[in-house]
């Protein structure tokens, strides 16, 4: 399977990973942020959600600005600095606004909601970068929508703020997620991901000021407080968050937001194990329409392209054509491999 993505792994000089890497990134990910709901609730009734959120990322970025020193001194200019703060401005208001649409809605609705970014994900990214979703692409959303509504509603759906709030926050993040693929183009995507989450986490931390009451520092020395803390900056921002942009840059916004999703399942499975939620078929069957949501994703567009590359000698379409094919399915990875059919 060719990689699939954009040009950053080359351009920063990188190594290039096979595809299948990029997406069990993706998937590891979602299992620590499905964790994470549970650490989540404890640490936000210590540190109110701006706080949270600025401590949070600015310890990660502060992390990750050490570990990645080199690479940051090797490409301090403009627009690693300038893009990777826009993306530290678009995942901070994505978590805020959901921090504040979760105070007027129920985690279910909220989860449920969130998640709609996978429909949006291959419309903004035809607004942006003028790549046309394919059927697949939407017919793989819808299910996966309808996987997430499983698992996630209980009772009635009527709208509240809260529910509009948490749309709002939907769109944001499906904004940043075509943005990290869009922005990584020949930028080396760890220096990006220190930026953002040096400049989210200052966001934070400026918005909190201004709007929050800081607690006493006695209760943030608690010890489970301060594992919620290490868990939320190690695992769920500087491993998971790095993975997803990682990730992000080559594998296709659409597809990558599908696998996002699996956040949900695993959010739920945690739920059920750590905290005796029963497993009702309502839940595995919203499991299994997300599970071919991602297959639908994978097989068809592949199957496609498996049969224009496949096709008789004499009936062999144009190179020409196996690139647009390739371009229109696969990004700029799949141009690089229409680029090595011809050779």
């Amino acid at each position: 399977m060719e990689t699939q993505g954009n040009t950053s792994g080359s351009a920063s000089g990188n190594r290039v990973l096979p595809s299948i890497v990029y997406k069990l990134m993706i998937v590891a990910a979602t299992v620590i942020w499905g964790l994470s709901f549970v650490v989540m609730k404890d640490a936000v009734d210590v540190l109110p959600p701006s706080y949270l959120i600025g401590v949070r990322f600015l310890s990660c970025g502060l992390i990750l600005a050490v570990i990645f020193f080199k690479k940051l001194r090797a490409h301090f200019d403009r627009g690693h600095i300038v893009n990777g703060c826009f993306l530290g401005l678009l995942i901070y208001l994505a978590f805020w606004i959901q921090t504040i649409g979760l105070t007027d809605t129920t985690p279910g609705k909220n989860a449920f909601l969130t998640a709609t970014y996978c429909v949006l994900v291959p419309f903004i990214w035809w607004f942006i970068a003028r790549k046309r979703p394919t059927v697949y692409n939407i017919a793989a959303a819808v299910l996966c929508i309808a996987g997430v509504g499983l698992v996630s509603l209980q009772g009635s759906f009527s709208m509240r703020f809260g529910d509009y709030m948490t749309l709002l926050c939907a769109l944001v993040f499906a904004v940043h997620i075509v943005y990290v693929a869009k922005l990584s183009e020949g930028r080396d995507i760890l220096v990006l991901t220190v930026w953002q989450f040096l400049f989210g986490g200052v966001c934070g931390m400026v918005v909190g000021a201004c709007f929050e009451a800081f607690p006493p520092v006695e209760v943030l020395l608690d010890p489970a407080f301060l594992f919620n803390m290490a868990y939320l900056v190690i695992f769920a921002s500087c491993v998971a968050l790095v993975f997803q942009n990682v990730a992000l840059a080559h594998v296709p916004p659409a597809q990558g937001s599908l696998f996002l999703s699996l956040e949900s399942v695993f959010g739920v499975l945690f739920s059920v194990a750590l905290y005796g939620e029963e497993l009702t078929f309502k839940l595995v069957a919203g499991f299994c329409l997300i599970f071919v949501a991602i297959l639908v994703s994978e097989m068809f567009p592949l199957k496609g392209k498996k049969q224009l590359a496949e096709e008789p000698a004499g009936e062999a379409p144009p190179i020409e054509e196996l690139r647009d094919y390739e371009a229109r399915e696969f990004g700029d990875g799949g141009v690089r491999a229409a680029a090595r059919a011809e050779e």
